[in-house]
């Protein structure tokens, strides 16, 4: 990438003024619609996700504060949290079961910035063109965040972008929405940036702590923006600062510049990805893969068939370990255990996470015969693309499927149709087409009307419950 390293000298406050100046007539059509899709996304995730007992958990908690009716959550009668914690249980909500939209920059945007932004624009009451905005805004931050860090460097450390970018971005959804000014926003990014935070370690025993990253990301930010909304001030060089700036903080391999380069002219966000599989995003690829050889080889699969598979290195680390029955999150950040339930049951969704299922003998031996090999060509892919590939013996022979950019991503797209399916398939008791309405054209509709919406039959539903 070609940019000028001298050009930016003060990245926090360039950020900080391009939020605070960005008009919803500055974003592209095909970013608005990104938005628009990612809402009615995350919308889903969340209502899903609320059954969980994490986010039953969270909730708990927070209501044991006391109601404060500022904020929703997703699908109860009336607002009954203030607008921090209401983004804490929406956004543990959204990211608790691996249905929630992903960024090659490693991380999950939507089950950050949408609870926060939702919840702050519920508050104010703001228009749909506001909340488009804001959340636009939100995902640009907090991906180019990871870009400046550099995100294989940064996860190799063990950190989890999501909880540790995620704060810049609901912090530039609030303040966007409160209209604050450069320095005010910039005091807001200082404060988020300082509570940012989480680590890979839920992997050595599938524990809920990843579910609480995306949450506790969207409450920080609202707190960082309401805290300057009372006048208290936070650091203008968040990011650059030498010492205890977060770039250098996280990753040795940062780059400033990064984090303005093409700013307002380029928006990753435009390349955010809709998951089609419950499970790491990383995995995707080898789904499509191991979905096509099941295909081609024909079902039912047998399961004697040697099978190889070719990692990356963030992957391997990250997704490669030997596979054992434990808790959702063990399997599905498992490579192992996501290719044995697609080349078994053809899919890979909430069905295949029931205990009964991860527990499958045959599964198990499945998972654990694969051979996974080292590929360096796929370190020169990733993340810029989230590839893999699984061969299988048949016939005689080998077939080998290669995935560059796997379903869902905006390679191999899922339309807003494929979204509205996603949406039905996982709430089948809410009104979908309805929300799907208003998500789609948001900017011809408030926050409150797309929340109210949400309240058709679920809370209903969860009183009965």
């Amino acid at each position: 990438m070609n940019f000028d390293r001298r050009a930016v000298t003060a990245p926090t406050l360039e950020i900080a003024d391009w939020i605070a100046r960005l008009r919803h007539a500055d974003l592209p059509p095909r970013t608005r619609e990104v938005v628009r899709c990612a809402i009615l996304d995350t919308l889903g995730c969340g209502v899903y996700g609320y059954n969980t007992p994490w986010a039953k958990m969270l909730l708990a908690w927070a209501r044991a504060g006391g109601a404060k009716a500022e904020a929703t959550v997703w699908g109860d009668a009336a607002p009954s949290l203030r607008v921090a914690d209401a983004a804490l249980v929406n956004g543990t909500a959204s990211h608790a079961f691996e249905l929630d939209d992903y960024h090659n920059a490693k991380l999950h945007a939507g089950a950050v910035v949408v609870p926060a932004a939702l919840a702050m624009a519920e508050k104010l009451d703001a228009s749909g063109e506001r909340l488009v905005t804001a959340i636009a805004a939100g995902y640009e931050v907090m991906i180019r965040s990871s870009l400046a860090m550099n995100p294989s460097a940064t996860r190799l450390r063990g950190w989890h972008i999501t909880g540790v970018c995620g704060p810049f971005g609901a912090a530039a959804a609030c303040a966007s929405l409160l209209g604050f000014s450069t320095e005010q926003t910039a005091w807001t990014l200082g404060l988020a940036g300082t509570q940012g935070a989480g680590t890979w370690a839920f992997n050595a025993d599938g524990t809920m702590s990843k579910r609480l990253h995306a949450g506790k990301a969207a409450h920080s930010g609202v707190l960082a923006a309401e805290l300057v909304a009372l006048g208290f001030t936070g650091p203008t060089q968040i990011y650059e600062y030498g010492d205890g700036g977060v770039l250098k903080a996280y990753s040795d391999a940062s780059e400033p510049a990064l984090l303005t380069h093409k700013l307002g002219a380029v928006f990753h966000l435009d390349d955010n990805s809709v998951k089609p599989y419950s499970c790491c995003g990383s995995t995707h690829a080898y789904i499509d893969a191991a979905l096509a050889l099941r295909r081609k080889l024909s079902a039912p699969w047998n399961p004697q068939r040697p099978v190889r598979v070719g990692l990356s290195k963030v992957v391997d680390v990250q997704c490669g370990f030997a596979y054992a029955p434990g808790t959702a999150l063990n399997a599905q950040m498992s490579l192992r255990y996501a290719i044995a339930a697609a080349l078994t049951d053809g899919q890979v969704l909430p069905a295949q996470f029931t205990e009964q299922r991860m527990q499958d003998p045959a599964l198990i031996a499945l998972a654990a015969r694969l051979e996974c090999v080292h590929d360096p060509r796929l370190d020169e892919f990733y993340p810029a693309h989230f590839a893999g590939w699984v061969a299988a013996e048949g016939n005689g022979r080998w077939l080998r499927e290669d995935i560059l950019d796997p379903t869902g991503s905006t390679a191999n797209p899922l339309n807003a149709a494929g979204i509205t399916g996603k949406f039905r398939g996982i709430n089948p008791d809410l009104p979908v087409d309805a929300i799907a309405r208003t998500a789609l054209a948001m900017e011809n509709h408030t926050a409150r009307e797309l929340v109210a919406l949400l309240r058709e039959k679920t809370s209903a539903k969860r009183q009965a419950a």
